[in-house]
């Protein structure tokens, strides 16, 4: 189901009565000054409906979160709304050019989505890849400095990945690494961001959660990959598998850049000493001595 806002300064019922006759699409009228809150809605489409000064006034606060189509008097090129896309219909409205307008807009939409889907997601885990995990993770930083809140990054790494690959084959390797992820995401909170970072690593960004919860969560997940069966075609025993994992959090405790970078860069370290230490380990940052 689309959902369809119409958002107007004066009756609308026409309107919402003619764009209602597709039965995939959700149509609802509200007031022009709640346009503010359109998110709320979940819009795949808005339709705004108002006279020329206040459609203006509009198009200058307020950054739309889906295409929108515009129903006018007259066509306002010098209009431009910050949003995804946007187009015109003028009155009176032609029924078909409306519907058509309609389609084409949604259409846009659910192409940019699949284009957005397909440049953030790992092909073989369908996890998030590590585009989407930069755009996250700088929003999660601010929130976090914002609302004074903790916010940890577990890095986590499959010990031996390379001996799974040359024993058994790429496609064992890449059977455990989508094992691995749908333990991952079996395992994490909703708000709790996951991605495959590299070959064999990823990434769960944990917020409001300070270092030592972080710890605590990641023991339980090294123990339960110590538990995995995985057993290779062929094979008569389990293949046994570990990992290691490191853990940085903000607000950091050293008097450096305050942004993902470092906080990747300070998780990478503690992995490093855990590998070090001899793998299936997890290891804080705050816990090894590093010069800086």
């Amino acid at each position: 189901m689309k959902n369809i806002v119409i958002f107007s300064d004066g009756d609308s019922k026409e309107l919402e009565a003619l764009v209602s006759t597709n039965e995939e699409y959700d149509v609802r009228s509200k007031n022009i000054d709640e346009i503010k809150d359109a998110l709320k809605y979940n819009p795949s489409l808005i339709i705004l409906k108002c006279a020329e000064p206040k459609l203006k006034e509009v198009s200058m606060v307020t950054k739309l979160p889906c295409p929108a189509l515009i129903v006018a008097e007259k066509f306002i090129d010098e209009i431009l709304f910050r949003g995804d896309s946007y187009d015109f219909v003028t009155e009176p409205i032609d029924e078909k050019e409306l519907r058509l307008r309609v389609k084409n807009l949604l259409k846009i939409k659910e192409l940019k989505e699949t284009i957005n889907q397909v440049s953030t997601t790992d092909a073989l885990t369908g996890l998030h890849n590590r585009k989407f995990l930069h755009e996250r993770l700088e929003a999660e930083i601010s929130r976090a400095k914002r609302y004074d809140t903790k916010l940890s990054c577990l890095l986590l790494d499959i010990d031996f990945f390379k001996v799974v690959n040359d024993m058994y084959g790429y496609d064992w390797g890449d059977v455990l690494l989508k094992k691995i992820a749908e333990m991952l995401k079996a395992f994490i909170r909703k708000e709790d961001i996951l991605t495959r970072y590299g070959d064999e690593e990823f990434i769960v960004i944990l917020p409001n959660t300070p270092e030592e919860n972080a710890f605590i969560f990641a023991e339980r997940f090294r123990r339960e990959i110590e538990k995995m069966e995985f057993i290779p075609a062929g094979e008569e025993e389990r293949h046994p598998i570990t990992i290691s994992g490191g853990i940085s959090s903000y607000p950091f405790l050293q008097n450096v850049e305050e942004d993902a970078n470092t906080l990747i860069r300070y998780a990478e370290h503690a992995l490093y000493n855990a590998k070090k230490r001899g793998k299936n380990k997890i290891v804080q940052f705050s816990q090894i001595n590093i010069e800086y």
